[in-house]
């Protein structure tokens, strides 16, 4: 019997962040038997920005998320000049 994928565990900390006219999810997870929680940002266009190290607690990637937002501003989760877009088929 093949192996199941672990389930991935939602912090509540997870949420919607309006600023300047502009939303993105703030996305903290991780494994159910994994301890280091993810931090990922998605904006309106479906880019996400992930963090590269992972965090001992969810409170700690949602204080990350607010450090980067406090400093860069909600903008910098905005698509940016090299972001290179799939061409279209059709």
């Amino acid at each position: 019997m093949p192996d199941r994928d672990p389930n991935i565990v939602n912090s509540a900390l997870s949420r919607t962040v309006r600023d300047k006219g502009i939303a993105v999810e703030v996305q903290i997870y991780r494994l159910e038997h994994e301890p280091g929680w993810t931090l990922e940002v998605v904006n309106q266009s479906g880019t996400s920005t992930v963090w590269e190290t992972e965090f001992a607690t969810d409170e700690e990637a949602s204080s990350a998320f607010q450090i980067a937002l406090d400093e860069e501003g909600i903008e910098a989760f905005l698509d940016s000049a090299n972001v290179i877009p799939f061409p279209q088929r059709g």
